[in-house]
Parts: C-alpha cells; structure tokens; sequence
C-alpha cells in the first residue's frame, strides 16, 4: 500500500551547496529571456507600423462575435501568473526546473514572435490605459501573435504539474479560458492559439532534454511521496 510522506527538501535546500549553482542558472537564463522578450517587443511593434503589416483571414475570427474580455485578458493573467508564482514556490522541488522551462519559454516565444509578421485583426479589443494594461503590454501578450502566451503557458505548467490532478486540471482549464478569452477578443489568429499546446509540449520536452538533473529533483519528490510505509 502506498504511503504519501511529508517531503523534507524545502526552498533552503535550493540555496545550499548541491543547488545554489543551478539556481544561478535559471535566473540568469530568465534575465535573459526576459532581455530577447523586451527586444523582440520593441521589433514586433516597429514591424507593425510598415505598411506591409496587414491582417490576414481567419475562419474563427471571420465568424465569431468580438466580446470585450480585457478583464481575463489583462488582469487575469497577471493574477494568474502572480498565484502561479507563489504555487510554484511552495513547492520547492519544482522551482529550479519551471525557472528554466519558463525561461525556454519567454526565449522561444519572443524567436517565433520576431519570425513573420502580420496585422491585428480589425475591430481587436486593445487593452485600456491602466498599470495592469501597461505591465500586460510590457511582456508582449499583445504584439506577438504565434503563439498564445495565454494558451501555452498555463498548458506548460499543467504538464509539468501533471502528476498532481488538481493542479493539472486547474491550469488546463485556465488555457482553455485564456484561449477562448483572445480569440473572442480578436486579439490572437486561431492558429495561434491552436497551436500553444503543441509548442507547450515541444517546450515541456526540449526542458527534459536540457535539464535533466532539476527533471530529476521533481521525480524523486514524487517517488518518495508514494513510498511504501515502513
């Protein structure tokens, strides 16, 4: 019969010897994630000035009503990031490989979203004016359209969260209404936000590949809290 244990490794064992090298690591490569993200920023919005930057068809977009959902859009996706945060620090056996996923992320996002370019689809819900709006603008949900970050991202962290139901069933419910959210919204082309899932697991893989040891860390945690009692 198996046992579910209290784990031991706790957010200080990430700051020890055996860890604080790794954790050097996924903050730098976050940083510069984040440096790729604000540069391919600024690129896409440039880009979107040329003439040559036109909208495109879309068979969803041609037939579906444009709904204002600014209030998941913008500030449920902060929210949900912050409380996402604060989930994945509570579970300290997780942080240093969601570090870097995330980072592998935001870096692969900001590649594809400075690939091609094409315009906004006319009669788009724009964000307000607003410090939320600001700060959602800053990490370029809006400017870059493939992929959904708002699909994706919750997706990858359902997958890396997959041995625990709940979680993987709130954060897969979280993509699905971020999804449907832009879309209604216009503001993301139907391929884009098909699409998430599928660069979700690329990503989610190409992480297991490139840290295997921070895979391994969440692997252990699981194995021991399903060890049979003594």
């Amino acid at each position: 019969m198996e046992t579910r244990h209290t784990d031991a490794f706790t957010l200080r064992d990430i700051f020890g010897p055996a860890y604080r090298y790794s954790l050097l690591g996924a903050l730098l490569l976050l940083a510069g994630a984040f440096v790729a993200e604000h540069f391919a920023n600024l690129y896409e919005l440039a880009y979107s000035l040329r003439p040559t930057s036109t909208y495109v068809g879309d068979l969803l977009l041609d037939n579906l009503p444009v709904v204002n959902l600014n209030f998941i859009i913008v500030e449920g996706a902060l929210i949900s990031i912050l409380a996402g945060s604060l989930f994945v620090l509570l579970r300290p056996r997780h942080v240093l490989f969601s570090l870097k996923a995330v980072a592998l992320f935001i870096a692969i996002r900001a590649l594809f979203v400075s690939l091609t370019h094409v315009g906004i689809y006319p009669g788009n819900i724009n964000p307000g004016a607003g410090i939320f709006d600001g700060i959602y603008l800053y990490l370029n949900f809006q400017t870059g359209f493939f992929f959904s970050g708002h699909t994706a991202l919750p997706f990858l962290m359902a997958l890396i969260f997959w041995r625990e139901r709940l979680a993987r069933i709130i954060f897969f419910v979280l993509s699905f209404v971020f999804g449907v959210a832009v879309l209604l919204a216009h503001i993301h082309y139907s391929i884009d936000v098909f699409a998430a899932p599928f660069m979700a697991y690329g990503i989610f893989n190409i992480a297991r590949h490139l840290f295997p040891r921070d895979w391994e860390l969440i692997e252990q945690g699981t194995a021991a809290q399903t060890a049979p009692a003594s």
